[in-house]
């Protein structure tokens, strides 16, 4: 009568995914926002892995959590497996689907800088099918089904435009203006992820002046460029996305003061791929239409 031993529990692929996200970031809390799940799972799926194995990855405290000595030994192999593990995932995709390229950019990037780009992209290559993913931040490419990231970033990939910025209004409120000084009197538009704008060209542009915002506040970039349109006020404009305002007339520079940032846009890849192929072909054309 042949032997059968019971095989050893596997464990769950699940559950140590959570542990390397968790490890990796530092926290539950990070781990569930790149997991797309609920802190209350990555721990139950942790708690469930530790009994599991009859050992603690991690030591909790008031603080938080804190890898455990065993946590620290297993972590780097858990991240190369997955870094490996997105790869091979990443390469599946590309292979089932190899006229799709994957976009991910800021909201604001792909509103008014890629979407304006698209339609001559279309003309010269039909057959690519362009997907965009408008984010704040950009994505682990080793874990997401990205190609392509389009961000302002200090560094990484290849510069197609630079950041530089300056109020801009509609031409009723460009009529009230002839001096910095007159932006004391004006609703000045504020995005919440560029909140230091104002203060960076006002330092240039009006030296020696204490000059704070007074206006709205908004958490989309693109509300506030239309809300600056409508004359709703002066907004601290970024030359890559509003050029096409500024051409259209629909936007007015009221000064020659410019002041360059040190994190232009910039257009990357992780996963090498044949020149040829769909995703050089639009990382070149990006490039070349910039």
């Amino acid at each position: 009568m042949p032997i059968s031993p019971p095989r050893p529990k596997p464990l769950p692929l699940t559950a140590l995914r959570a542990f390397e996200a968790a490890a990796r970031l530092g926290g539950f809390a990070a781990a569930a926002d790149e997991l797309g799940v609920t802190p209350g799972a990555i721990s139950a799926h942790i708690k469930g892995l530790e009994e599991d194995l009859g050992s603690a990855l991690f030591l909790r405290t008031a603080r938080g959590v804190t890898l455990s000595p065993l946590g620290h030994r297993a972590l780097p192999e858990f991240v190369s497996a997955f870094d490996q593990l997105g790869s091979a995932v990443q390469t599946l995709r590309t292979q089932a689907a190899p006229g799709v390229v994957h976009i991910a950019a800021l909201p604001s990037v792909a509103q008014f800088w890629l979407s304006p780009r698209l339609p001559g992209l279309r003309a010269v290559a039909p057959e690519i099918e362009i997907s965009i993913t408008a984010m704040e931040t950009p994505p682990n490419l080793k874990r997401t089904p990205y190609d392509l990231c389009l961000f302002f970033a200090a560094r990484g990939g290849t510069e197609v435009a630079q950041d530089m910025i300056f109020p801009v209004c509609a031409p009723s409120v460009a009529s009230k203006i002839r001096t910095p000084d007159d932006l004391l009197h004006l609703p000045c538009l504020t995005d919440t992820s560029w909140a230091d704008d104002w203060l960076t060209w006002s330092s240039v542009a009006m030296p020696g002046r204490e000059f704070v915002p007074r206006g709205p506040v908004f958490s989309l970039y693109s509300l506030a460029v239309e809300e600056t349109i409508n004359g709703a006020g002066v907004l601290m404009g970024h030359q890559a996305l509003i050029a096409e305002h500024l051409k259209a007339g629909t936007l007015i520079a009221p000064f020659e003061t410019k002041v360059p940032l040190a994190r232009p846009l910039r257009l990357w890849s992780l996963h090498p791929s044949p020149r040829s192929g769909p995703v050089s072909r639009v990382a070149a054309w990006l490039r070349q239409s910039s």
